[in-house]
């Protein structure tokens, strides 16, 4: 059985430079604690935290630890398929949890098309397609363009 953590409390100790830890050593604690996925936010989340952040807590889940290998980045945090293309950019990983909780059941043409949207916005990140291709080429993720992607 996989053991799910989530972050709670690490923006109270990382925001203050006197009272901070870094997520690379926060996230070791819970690794030795025995997680095998661990939440690290999202890039453009809903919080605080910066997408610099967000990719150095992906990259510390994902480099091996004596022999606690890796943990699995839980990305969460107002995801929706538009956030692929650059969480890609920047990782050059699929090896991640990626939640997307309004962007799969908020989705205008119902859930089954926002999971179905956010299939199509990986595959085109990964395929080296734009946001504004997969959007002209998928329709399900072109409608979800035009739910979450309006600033």
């Amino acid at each position: 059985m996989p053991i799910h953590a989530h972050r709670n409390g690490w923006g109270m100790l990382t925001r203050h430079p006197l009272l901070g830890i870094d997520f690379k050593a926060y996230q070791k604690i819970w690794r030795l604690a025995g997680v095998d996925q661990l939440h690290v936010n999202g890039i453009q989340n809903k919080f605080w935290e910066t997408d610099d952040s967000v990719v150095a807590s992906i990259e510390a889940c994902l480099t091996n630890m004596f022999d606690h290998k890796k943990v699995l980045p839980v990305v969460s945090s107002g995801q929706w398929g538009g956030q692929a293309f650059e969480t890609w950019r920047r990782t050059q990983t699929q090896d991640l949890l990626y939640m997307a909780g309004g962007g799969i059941m908020a989705h205008p043409m119902g859930s089954g098309a926002g999971v179905k949207a956010l299939q199509q916005a990986w595959k085109a990140a990964v395929d080296g397609m734009s946001l504004e291709e997969a959007a002209k080429t998928y329709t399900e993720f072109g409608k979800s363009v035009e739910k979450f992607g309006k600033k």
